[in-house]
């Protein structure tokens, strides 16, 4: 792999990709609810200084823009939140997938980036007083994802949620470091 290869991969995945620690122990759960707990203050400190231009700068060429990582982050946590409920109610539910890169250019994502920090700060509120309600023969239930058919578990998608907090802090943290924002 070339250098220009490596450093894409870094400034795409600068977290690494997601990887599922097995067996899952309470210990982990906790941290990763820490995680999802902990993502709105976070986010609304890494971004509350910048101005427009800066939050229509992409992270990497090709990638979203600040804009775009925040308003996503609003739309993929809701789309698990909601999968957590239909798990919890529903026998082994297909999940619905969606394109997120269709999402991320439609007009909505050059809304104002507070409206989706509002809605993260109370989707995680809501979310994490439920995850941490739920006791271990919940958090063994399972969705299918329909991209190959996987069947995924309510405790590795917490895992899955508090890599992909932590992945887009990370490209936005990243990005403000290089240019000097930071």
């Amino acid at each position: 792999m070339s250098l220009i290869q490596v450093r894409m991969e870094d400034l795409k995945y600068p977290i690494g990709k997601f990887e599922i620690i097995e067996p899952i122990a309470t210990e982990d759960l906790n941290e990763w609810i820490d995680i999802l707990d902990t993502l709105p203050k976070k986010l609304t400190e890494l971004t509350q200084n910048l101005d427009q231009d800066q939050l229509d700068t992409p992270y990497r060429d090709g990638g979203w823009t600040i804009r775009q990582v925040v308003h996503h982050l609003a739309d993929s946590h809701y789309n698990s939140y909601i999968r957590f409920k239909w798990t919890l109610t529903e026998d082994q539910p297909v999940i619905k997938a969606y394109y997120e890169d269709r999402w991320a250019g439609l007009h909505d994502y050059e809304a104002p980036i507070e409206w989706s920090l509002d809605a993260i700060k109370s989707l995680h509120k809501k979310w994490v007083y439920l995850l941490k309600g739920l006791d271990s023969k919940a958090l063994k239930r399972t969705f299918i994802h329909p991209e190959g058919n996987r069947i995924i578990s309510l405790e590795k998608n917490i895992g899955l949620y508090a890599w992909h907090s932590e992945h887009h802090l990370a490209h936005i943290r990243n990005l403000l470091k290089r240019k000097g924002w930071l």
